[in-house]
Formats: C-alpha cells, sequence, structure tokens
C-alpha cells in the first residue's frame, strides 16, 4: 500500500497515515482473543484507504472490516470489531480512549440539558465520587459488536440530528441506577445504586428501550406498553386517538382495544344514521399511531383487538391483507383476534358461529372477559332471538380464514380471553382482562375514556426487565437479581411522569411490573436440552418456579417496608390464590417437576402483607436488548449460530453465546420438527407467569405436500396451545430464502424496547 495516503484530521488538517499507529490499535483490540488475524484486519482495510480519507472514516473501514470477518470459524470478530467500536466511539464523545470521571461528565450533561438536573441536586459530589470506585469502564469490553452498535443507534445520549455522542455505555448504566435508586435513604442508596448497576453493566438484568434510552434525561416516560380501550362514543375514540399520540412520541408501543365499536350499519341517534362501522375509525388510530415516532429511537405501532364474534369480522380479518384497496384495508396495524372456550368448542363439534354487533347485545361483550359462563348463557340467548341482528358462519370457515391470515401475513394474533381471565392475578369480576399489548405479553385491566380527562378511565401500563437466564449458575442467584429488579421498576413507577391522569392513576393504584427472561435458547443448550424433545420441560418448570418466586417474594418484602398497592384487594393474591393454584391440569402430563419452594409461607405472606405490584412476571420478546447483552432473544430458538440482522446501522452479525462449547447443543428454530415441543414449553412457562408470554409459531413448507402447511396442523397447533393453557401467541414465522440467510429486518413495532425489551 501506498504510505504516502495523507488522511483528513477532525480539525481540518492533513498528515501522513499513520499504518504503525493503526497496527497498534487493532493489536490492541486482538488482545486475549482466538483464531482473530491482526494482518487480515489490516489488509482488508488498507485496500479500501484513499488520500485524503477522514479520520472517521478510517476507524469506519477497520471497524466493518473485522465485523465482515465475524463467522462461525472465527467467532471472536465479533468482539474484536466490538473494541475498535468502542474505541471509536469514546474518541467521538470525548476527544479521547479514557472516559472523564462521574462527577465531570455528569456536571456537563447537565449544564448541556441532555442529564436530568436532579442528578446534581439529588447526589453530592461525594456521592458521585463514590460512584467513582466501582464504575467499570473495561466493562466496555464484554459487549459483541453487534450489540455496540445496537447501544450507539438506539440507546445513548446523542443528538440525532448531527449524530454526535455524548456518553458510554457504562454510563448509561450506572446512571440508570442512579435514577432509580435517588428516592432511597442516603444510608443506603449506594449500595442498591452499585449492586443495580453490577447487575445491568454484566448482563444479570436486561433493560428495555424506554428505559436504556430515557432514564437519566429530562424526558420522564419509561413504560414499555400502554394499554388503551375505546368505547363506542366519538368522544371516547376521539379520547383513545389523542392518548395514541401521547404515548407514542414518548417510546411506548400500544395496545388498542377496539371491541366495543359497533359494526357497519348499526343505527346511531334512533335511527338518525346508520354507523360507518370499524373501518374508518381503524384508520383513524392508525393515523395517530403513525404521527409521530418514538422519541425519534423507533416508528409507532400498535395491535388492536377485536372478538371473533364481532358482525365485521370477515373484513376485520384481511385488513393487512396485500389484495384489496385503500378504503378496505388498514394495512400499517397489527390486530389480535379475541377467542375462548365456546368458540374452540364450536370448531371442535363442527358447529357454526354466530356474529353480532356488540351494539345490539346487551351484557355479552363484558361477560366474554368477565366470566364464560355467564357468556354463553347470554350467547345462546342471543342467537334465539329473530330480532337481533346476526348472521353465521361454519365455525372451521371462520377458523380457517383466520389462520389464513395470520399465515399470510405473519401478524395476526391470538389472545385466548378465558385464559387471560381465569389464570389471572386479577379477579375477572371486578378488574377483567380486555386486551393485551402490540407483542402479546402484557395482560392487564383497562376501561374506556369517555374523554381525555377522564379520570375514571384506565389506561395500564407495563414496565418491562428481563433476568438473563445465560448469566447464572444456580437458580438461588434469582432471588438477588429479583429483587433488584423489582426494587428498581417499582422505583421507576414514582419517577416517571404520566401525561394523561387515567394512566397515572392506573399506574399507583396497581403498579403493575413485567419481568422476563433473555438467553433461554442458551440456557437450554448450557443444561444440554432441547425444545423438541420434552427434555426441557423438568428444567423449564423448575426454573419458573424459581422465577415467579422470587419476584412475588421481593414485592411481598417491599408490601412490608411501603405499602401494598392500593388496589391489591382487586387481585386473586388478596384471596390466596397463586398462579399455580390455577393453571391447566394437562400440564400435569408433560413433566414430573415437584415444587420446589414454600409457596405455603409465601402464601401466608402476601395475604398477611399484601403485594407491592399486581404483577411481577410476563415474557416479551426481547430482540434488541438480547443483542446487547450478547444473548438469544426472549425464550425463541435461535435461527442460526449467527444472527445477521439487518438495520438502520447496516448488516450486524452476532454469534450465539458458547457456539464453540455448545455447538451441538443448541437447537435451530428451522431444525425443530414441529411446534408441539415449544408450545408445552410455553404453557410451563404460563402456569407461573402472571401475565402472558410472546410466543410464536413457526412452519417450514418443505416440511409438507407441494410445500405448503395444511390447515389441519395450524388449526392443530391452536388448538394445542389452547388445551396448555397459552394466553396468547404472537408472531406466525414462515420460512423462506431470508431465513436460510438467517437475516432478519428490524422490526418498527417491538424493536428494543416497546416490548421487545
Amino acid at each position: 500500500m501506498n504510505k504516502n495516503l495523507f488522511v483528513t484530521k477532525r480539525n481540518g488538517k492533513r498528515e501522513s497515515i499513520d499504518l504503525e499507529k493503526i497496527h497498534r490499535v487493532i493489536t490492541w483490540a486482538a488482545e486475549g482473543l482466538n483464531n482473530v488475524s491482526v494482518s487480515q484486519v489490516e489488509l482488508n482495510s488498507h485496500i479500501q484507504f484513499y488520500d485524503g480519507i477522514r479520520t472517521d472514516d478510517i476507524h469506519e473501514t477497520i471497524i466493518k472490516a473485522a465485523a465482515d470477518l465475524i463467522s462461525e470459524e472465527s467467532p471472536d470478530y465479533q468482539y474484536l470489531a466490538a473494541h475498535l467500536a468502542v474505541f471509536h466511539l469514546r474518541k467521538k464523545a470525548y476527544r479521547r480512549f479514557t472516559p472523564p470521571s462521574v462527577f465531570e461528565h455528569v456536571s456537563k450533561m447537565v449544564s448541556k440539558g441532555k442529564y436530568d438536573a436532579h442528578l446534581l441536586e439529588d447526589y453530592s459530589k461525594q456521592e458521585f465520587e463514590e460512584m467513582e470506585k466501582f464504575i467499570d469502564h473495561n466493562r466496555d469490553l464484554n459487549f459483541s459488536y453487534a450489540a455496540v452498535k445496537q447501544l450507539e443507534g438506539k440507546y445513548l445520549i446523542q443528538n440525532r440530528v448531527t449524530g454526535d455522542i455524548y456518553e458510554s455505555a457504562q454510563f448509561l448504566y450506572i446512571m440508570v441506577a442512579a435514577c432509580l435508586f435517588s428516592g432511597y435513604e442516603k444510608s443506603t442508596r449506594l449500595d442498591y445504586v452499585k449492586r443495580f448497576y453490577d447487575a445491568t453493566s454484566q448482563f444479570k438484568i436486561s433493560l428495555p428501550t424506554p428505559i436504556m434510552s430515557g432514564v437519566r434525561t429530562p424526558t420522564r416516560q419509561f413504560s414499555s406498553c400502554v394499554l388503551i380501550e375505546t368505547g363506542d362514543s366519538l368522544d371516547s375514540i376521539n379520547a383513545t386517538a389523542s392518548s395514541i399520540v401521547k404515548y407514542v412520541s414518548q417510546r411506548a408501543g400500544i395496545g388498542i382495544n377496539a371491541g366495543r365499536i359497533r359494526a357497519l350499519g348499526s343505527t346511531i341517534r334512533g335511527g338518525e344514521a346508520f354507523h360507518t362501522g370499524c373501518i374508518p375509525f381503524y384508520k383513524y388510530f392508525q393515523t395517530a399511531v403513525k404521527s409521530c415516532s418514538q422519541g425519534g429511537v423507533r416508528g409507532g405501532a400498535a395491535t388492536v383487538f377485536y372478538p371473533i364474534w364481532h358482525l365485521e369480522v370477515e373484513s376485520l380479518l384481511v385488513l393487512k391483507n396485500n389484495r384489496g384497496i385503500e378504503s378496505n384495508r388498514v394495512r400499517h396495524l397489527d390486530y389480535g383476534v379475541q377467542l375462548g372456550r365456546l368458540f374452540y368448542q364450536r370448531l371442535i363439534d363442527k358447529k357454526s358461529i354466530t356474529l353480532f354487533s356488540p351494539s345490539d347485545v346487551p351484557g355479552l361483550y363484558d361477560a366474554f372477559f368477565e366470566d364464560q359462563d355467564e357468556f354463553e348463557r347470554l350467547y345462546h340467548l342471543y342467537e334465539g332471538d329473530d330480532s337481533i341482528r346476526q348472521s353465521s358462519i361454519p365455525a372451521v370457515e371462520l377458523f380457517s380464514l383466520l389462520m389464513q391470515e395470520r399465515a399470510s401475513t405473519g401478524r395476526i394474533y391470538i389472545q385466548n380471553v378465558d385464559h387471560c381471565n381465569t389464570h389471572s392475578p386479577f379477579d375477572s369480576k371486578v378488574a377483567p382482562i380486555r386486551q393485551s399489548n402490540l407483542c402479546l405479553e402484557i395482560a392487564l385491566p383497562t376501561k374506556p375514556l369517555q374523554h381525555i380527562t377522564d379520570e375514571e378511565g384506565e389506561i395500564a401500563l407495563c414496565t418491562l426487565s428481563a433476568l438473563n437466564l445465560g448469566a447464572i449458575d444456580d437458580l438461588s442467584e434469582l432471588e438477588e437479581l429479583s429483587e433488584l429488579a423489582v426494587r428498581a421498576l417499582d422505583n421507576l413507577l414514582d419517577y416517571q411522569d404520566y401525561p394523561i391522569k387515567a394512566a397515572e392513576s392506573s399506574s399507583m393504584a396497581r403498579r403493575t411490573l413485567g419481568i422476563g427472561v433473555i438467553n433461554y435458547a442458551y440456557y437450554l443448550a448450557k443444561n444440554g436440552v432441547k425444545y423438541s424433545d420434552g427434555s426441557a420441560n423438568n428444567l423449564t418448570h423448575k426454573t419458573f418456579e424459581a422465577i415467579q418466586f422470587y419476584l412475588l417474594k421481593a414485592s411481598n418484602k417491599l408490601a412490608i417496608e411501603r405499602g401494598a398497592c392500593p388496589k391489591f384487594n382487586e387481585t386473586r393474591y388478596s384471596q390466596g390464590i397463586l398462579p399455580l393454584d390455577n393453571y391447566k391440569k394437562s400440564l400435569d402430563d408433560i413433566h414430573s417437576e415437584p415444587l420446589h419452594l414454600d409457596w405455603e409461607t409465601l402464601r401466608s405472606d402476601i395475604v398477611k402483607h399484601g403485594l407491592r405490584n399486581s404483577t411481577l412476571s410476563a415474557l416479551m420478546p426481547s430482540e434488541t436488548s438480547s443483542q446487547i447483552s450478547n444473548a438469544t432473544n426472549g425464550i425463541e430458538p435461535p435461527r442460526g449460530f449467527i444472527s445477521v440482522k439487518a438495520s438502520k446501522d447496516g448488516i450486524l452479525k452476532q454469534v450465539v453465546p458458547e457456539f464453540d462449547k455448545y455447538k451441538d447443543n443448541y437447537e435451530l428454530l428451522w431444525n425443530i420438527p414441529n411446534n408441539q415441543g415449544y408450545l408445552e414449553l410455553v404453557g410451563l412457562m404460563q402456569k407461573f407467569v402472571d401475565q402472558a408470554i410472546s410466543a410464536n409459531t413457526n412452519y417450514d413448507p418443505k416440511r409438507f405436500d407441494d410445500n405448503r402447511v395444511p390447515m389441519t396442523n395450524l388449526l392443530k397447533d391452536l388448538l394445542v396451545a389452547y388445551k396448555m393453557g397459552v394466553k396468547t401467541l404472537y408472531y406466525h414465522n414462515t420460512r423462506d430464502g431470508a431465513d436460510d440467510e438467517n437475516v432478519m429486518e428490524e422490526d418498527d413495532d417491538c424493536s428494543g424496547g416497546a416490548c421487545k425489551i
């Protein structure tokens, strides 16, 4: 290579490229790594240098050269590239590799308006100097390349117009900890700050996008999921749209329950006009969702829920379909179809389903969620009343349309509303669950707003986090992590702002949390068990028993200290009923693991002292935040040993954890023969999880005649999920050419945090 090439420095000056300096940096980045070649990175970089190249472009070229070498044969290039990216990031943030002191950094960031001013008001200089003793910037070198790029693209404080970055990752972690525990007594809070900082920066606890990108900034809205229910009036629909705009702009993912909206042709004002039906109002909600991005981090997204017995259901099921015209399609929302016992039974019995407008059948809509026996009584009553507008369709035909659209779009979701209410922390008679969120793992009570300032309505918020199963060696470690996660998220409820009163009153009354898991696939591989053959069933039962037990124990301990949540009386916990008391007994046929923990003492303590939080657990997709922790996402099997994610930052390769050691133990998605084993595992998790689970179904057409998945298989899996007590089903994934290369497009709706924490 011509050594006489010149580089353009950041200050505009030109000087000769210093190849020896580049060599030293790459050598430093490669230290301690296996099967990586400094000379190969240099060679691949040099052929892309040109005269006048900018310093930043040199850095980017070297980083990309290393990242391009990531492979199954040489997985450690993901760390070489990461080290180079960290070096470059710090140079951009601080103009040097060594970060400033904590106090110096916080003072500067507050003065720039980037950090919340309360940090300097709540903490003394001496306390910041104490933080300086335990912040460990070397932990930046534990990130993979994909993690650094996700941090840089989504989480670190920056000017998204100019691209200027103002912090590195360890400041993110320690400032989140400092903010969340700022309200604790001065005698104890630094201990909690240190413990929570260690847990998050060492990847034992994973945080969602709203917390990672927002806590420490002046913007204080960090709940990942917002559930909004609309009534059937124009005032309520307008209040819903206004609420959507407010929360989309503040990083939240939206669930909209629109099931009350009356059907096309219904009378209005005693027959003065007829109703335009659901679709125009869904379009209205779509406009509200897409009106602004989520804090510059992601585009807004929402899922709309409606019951399968709605009179317009055949039109609603095809709203995402590419066929049709714009007037009868609403393609930029996702949809959740609500099912229950009666409809599955009619499918099994080969009978018909009768469709109604909710406005024509008093009490039916509410009973659908509150009491299945009462729902069935009313349903039969209204079916026999010829004066009520209704239509009938064979159950197999309607279910087939549902599953056909779910298969073709991948994003028609399922909510089993009976399971959501019978296997729930809430008493369905006073606090029924009528919807989920856009990622199908939140199950919380809502009430329609009659107007935007309505304090009687209820917007449900859920604040998320996840425990990294791959980072623990013994289940007893979950006790400390559960306590830290519960305390931090509970503090966040008081720390954040609430743009709508109905959301604040609900959050303060119920204090709902959703703590899930990441790295489940690695956890199974490390323990030598599989998704498909039942070998993971006992381990899964034992693991999720421990998670829910320790989460409840932590919340009970907080209730003793600070009091139970005000609406604890609306939970089944207050009656001494725990999730393990009302699970689907069919699960007993697929495992042999006994209960290991002292549930009876915990039950007694909960009845006596209450819980600080109405809910504790929910299993979310966690795709982006799993990348930050170099973990497999959520509970899903990996599509390949190397995931290749197409994002706005380019192609990001990431190798599964400890690939060299456990390659033969990992069960890849498309090697799993069917959904049976996976759905059984989800059912076992759901036995303990008090909210819901983002569970996917996956199909490889090549396994079937004519490369087509038979409808009988789709319906069978739906029935298996119901039998196992599964509350919700999220994506329907179909293998295609892109899957063969394990390339995943970045997902706007939940990527990184609204719900994919």
